[in-house]
């Protein structure tokens, strides 16, 4: 049995399965509402750290489910 040579990268089907799994962990982290004071608190924003890092390094551009204006995060309008 041969056995095929490792991708140096993923290919887009598998960036688009790893943007999804990393959307749906950054709203698991930042969305529980916890006092900034407490341990947990801070673990979490190092693992979010971590993933924002790790997106941009694995697709090479800014996170596309984080977008800053002045006043904070905003998604881009829907078409619907």
């Amino acid at each position: 049995m041969a056995r095929s040579k490792p991708s140096k990268q993923l290919s887009e089907a598998e960036i688009e399965r790893f943007l999804a799994a990393a959307e749906a962990l950054h709203l698991s982290i930042v969305k529980p509402f916890i006092s900034p004071h407490c341990d947990h608190y801070r673990q979490t924003r190092v693992l979010h750290e971590v993933l924002l890092k790790a997106v941009r390094e694995v697709t090479g551009k800014e996170v596309p489910f984080i977008q800053w204006s002045t006043t904070g995060p905003v998604r881009p309008p829907t078409a619907g």
